[in-house]
């Protein structure tokens, strides 16, 4: 595990899997693109770099479930992302959570270790700028424990966009130093373009 400032909040590992995959076709969780499912291919990702790693999953996907594997079912519902991410920072109020979506097959070691040096604690998360969009890409940020309540006040005034947060909050962002990484897998068109990357 990558040491840092003992005066840092420690950091958990959420790879958010909960998602319907419904522009996919099938569930994105369970695309094997590296060996076994990319869920908890993620998980096992993000393992070197924090203390736990958990699965962000709906109670209906806890059946067949791999129990080398931590799963945390969302206690905030049908949110999305959004969701997930409060659930874990409920779940455990004083880490910090570095999150990744399992719809990131191209996401490697260099992508977090780059985002977990760079981080500042004093923010309220650290992420990565969109190649795609130029926007803060939420799906893979170190979010803070002083983001819970920003969070929760976003939820208060009805809004439950993580990126909305990210613009609206003291946010640091990076740009990445390969933007394949960061690219998001979510339709067929999407899957054949990232496997096309993946063969070169």
């Amino acid at each position: 595990m990558i040491s840092k400032e003992t005066d840092f909040p420690r950091l958990n590992g959420l790879v958010l899997a909960g998602g319907k995959s419904r522009r996919m076709g099938n569930p994105k969780d369970k695309i094997n693109w590296h060996g076994k499912e990319q869920r908890y291919y993620a998980a096992d990702l993000l393992a070197p770099f924090c203390e736990e790693v958990f699965i962000s999953c709906r109670q209906d996907q806890l059946e067949n479930f791999n129990n080398d594997y931590n799963a945390l079912t969302d206690t905030f519902l049908d949110m999305g992302p959004f969701g997930g991410i409060l659930s874990a920072l409920r779940s455990q109020r004083e880490k910090a959570w570095l999150v990744v979506a399992c719809d990131l097959p191209l996401l490697d070691k260099n992508a977090l270790e780059f985002l977990i040096q760079s981080r500042n604690p004093e923010k309220a998360a650290t992420t990565y700028e969109s190649p795609f969009d130029g926007l803060p890409e939420p799906l893979i940020t170190i979010w803070e424990p002083k983001s819970y309540p920003l969070l929760l006040n976003f939820l208060g005034s009805g809004n439950t966009c993580p990126r909305k947060v990210l613009i609206n909050s003291d946010t640091l962002i990076l740009k990445p130093d390969n933007p394949d990484s960061l690219m998001n897998v979510n339709t067929p068109k999407d899957m054949a373009k990232a496997q096309e990357i993946l063969r070169k």
